[in-house]
């Protein structure tokens, strides 16, 4: 009897364990986030996911592949120039503000470039904060560079939606 007892509880593991469904990924990043307004938990890496309408908002299930955004410097031919440089929003949909924090007042240009290397842009860089305006551009990647005389201070890869 004992004997009928001990199968019939490895059986019913069995059966239970092969019903036993789960999602299955190999993540490249992930995390929790919370706020006021609850808990949620993600995960990057793949490109399946589904969006959910409601009346109030949307809400997007599954794992997404993020943007590439990388900034390239060229520090060993900006020696001696003390520079915080920033590009935001990146990527953007239709202007992209640049913050520059410098010690003195050398002539700065900023040079905006598609992603062939045909130039669309220069302009001097008069104030600490300068739009840009992209608005007339298709969505793609460009490049944007900080010059200061003949030297390249900073190189921001930008994305246009």
């Amino acid at each position: 009897m004992k004997l009928l007892c001990n199968l019939s509880i490895v059986f019913c593991l069995l059966v239970v364990a092969k019903t036993i469904q789960a999602q299955n990924a190999i993540p490249v990043s992930g995390g929790n986030a919370s706020g006021t307004g609850g808990e949620a938990s993600y995960t990057i890496g793949q490109v399946v996911y589904i969006t959910n309408t409601g009346t109030n908002d949307s809400e997007v299930q599954g794992v997404q592949q993020p943007y590439e955004i990388s900034i390239m410097t060229a520090i060993e031919r900006a020696k001696g120039i003390y520079l915080i440089c920033s590009a935001y929003p990146n990527p953007t949909i239709n202007s992209l503000t640049l913050k520059v924090e410098r010690d003195n007042n050398r002539e700065l240009l900023y040079w905006l470039y598609d992603i062939n290397g045909t130039l669309i842009r220069t302009q001097k860089i008069l104030s600490n904060e300068t739009h840009i305006s992209l608005e007339s551009n298709t969505p793609g990647a460009y490049l944007l560079k900080i010059t200061c005389g003949n030297k390249i201070i900073k190189t921001f890869k930008i994305i246009k939606n």
